[in-house]
């Protein structure tokens, strides 16, 4: 495969193709177009009263693009990753266009938890997350679902969906209903960087209100 550009991630993306690598030594990198697609609605995440407890609480500080190197980095820290280094500098490469963006949870000043993704138009392609204490990464989820509905987002792309992220209100979808709203998002406008985050009050209040 020719090398891959930030440009041609961002094409990958807007038709619904995204990069994987077998494990972190594999150079090799191929496209992924799941049938079944897993997204959360933006309306629907689900904050436990245990976790709005602990949203609450102070025990965690959370930060917008403090640390992206970093948290690609804790995503990549497990025995079985797909980060292999290629797609590890594609994602630096999108961050320094301004193409991608993470949220991370901070615990004693050190990096627990958080979250990275692509966006497009209106477009959030959730990549991984990460965690280290406790609820660290439900607490970035809960944090950036906030700010993506505060910035004006319409979707969220988690690619595939797992038990955990069920629980928290991830759907899955058909393809054809994941392109059919991906067209209609990449078209719209919305800035990741146009507001600071929400307060913890405010994504907890948010859930309360919606629910």
């Amino acid at each position: 495969m020719a090398d891959i550009t930030p440009a041609m991630l961002m094409r990958a993306y807007s038709m619904g193709v995204f990069p994987m690598s077998e494990h972190r030594d594999d150079p090799e990198i191929f496209w992924v177009d799941p049938k079944r697609r897993g997204v959360f609605p933006l309306d629907q995440f689900h904050i436990s009263r245990s976790l709005a407890k602990r949203i609450r609480s102070g025990i965690f500080s959370v930060t917008i693009n403090q640390a992206f190197d970093a948290v690609v980095d804790g995503c990549a820290d497990r025995e079985d990753t797909w980060i292999n280094s290629e797609i590890r500098k594609l994602y630096i490469a999108l961050h320094d266009r301004s193409q991608a963006h993470s949220i991370e949870v901070w615990q004693d000043d050190k990096l627990v938890g958080g979250v990275y993704g692509v966006t497009l138009g209106a477009a959030f392609f959730g990549e991984s997350m990460f965690s280290r204490a406790t609820d660290s990464s439900k607490v970035a989820l809960a944090f950036l679902i906030a700010h993506l509905n505060r910035s004006g987002y319409l979707l969220f792309d988690t690619q595939f969906i797992t038990p955990h992220l069920a629980s928290l209100g991830a759907i899955e979808i058909t393809r054809a209903s994941y392109h059919k709203q991906l067209s209609e998002a990449i078209t719209r406008s919305a800035d990741f960087t146009a507001y600071s985050l929400p307060s913890a009050d405010d994504v907890v209040q948010r859930r309360t209100q919606i629910s």
